[in-house]
This record gives C-alpha cells, structure tokens and sequence, in this order.
C-alpha cells in the first residue's frame, strides 16, 4: 500500500461525512497541510505514519461507507 491508498481513502472519507480534506487530514495525520500536500506530490510519507493514517481511517471509517476492495484494511484477515 502506498500514498495513491491514503490519498483515496481521505478524499473518500472527505466525500462521505462533508468535511474538507485538510479537516480529515488534521483527524488522521495530525497536520492538516498534509493530505492536500501528498496529493500535489510535494510531501511524502513514512512507513509508520502510513501505518498510522491508514490504521486511523480503518477505526473511524463510516459503516454506511464501503471501505475500498482494492485497500487491504488492517485488522480484517
């Protein structure tokens, strides 16, 4: 998984509940610059905070929303 996954998963997430991108980014990465900033290709990410964010979104993911097929989700087997 890389930061393509993180990227659909916030806009997805932004869709969903109505909340700016750089709102979803302050819940799930602690900066709300960051999001917009790997979308435009001028920021990167780690391992960890990749880790991070994607485990943030799979705790907080609607359940009225589908978490994408192609997205392995953590902790589902």
């Amino acid at each position: 998984m890389g930061t393509d996954a993180v990227i659909r998963l916030g806009e997805l997430y932004a869709a969903h509940t109505g909340l700016k991108i750089s709102t979803v980014s302050s819940y799930a990465a602690n900066d709300g610059k960051w999001l917009t900033a790997l979308q435009r290709g001028s920021s990167g990410c780690t391992v960890r905070r990749l880790a991070n964010v994607v485990g943030w979104f799979a705790d907080n993911w609607p359940a009225d929303l589908a978490w994408p097929s192609d997205i392995p989700r953590p902790g589902t087997p």
